[in-house]
């Protein structure tokens, strides 16, 4: 993929959910909510401030992340599907 972000953005690949339920259940796909987890492709340089400093973003490539539901723009690129939001979307780092 090439694509470079700017600035405070990044781009996520959702993570795929869970079609079955607990009791073995196919859950079709009008009926899954889109997956809140996605694993960071690409960051941006970093936040711009007003004194003309850029503040390095807390996220990195490869970082498992949660964000709301409605967050981000969706992009398809080569086939594949992409969220690019604001690191400000993110809610949390998920750390195994």
């Amino acid at each position: 993929m090439n694509i470079r972000p700017l600035h405070d953005r990044v781009v996520v690949r959702r993570m795929e959910e869970e079609r079955t339920s607990a009791g073995g259940i196919v859950i079709p796909d009008s009926a899954t909510e889109k997956p809140i987890q996605g694993e960071i492709i690409a960051v941006g340089n970093g936040k711009l401030m007003d004194s003309g400093d850029t503040r390095a973003l807390d996220v990195k490539v490869g970082d498992r992340v949660l964000f709301g539901k409605y967050s981000g723009t969706e992009v398809k690129l080569d086939g594949d599907e992409f969220l690019v939001m604001r690191e400000d979307d993110i809610m949390g780092v998920i750390e195994s």
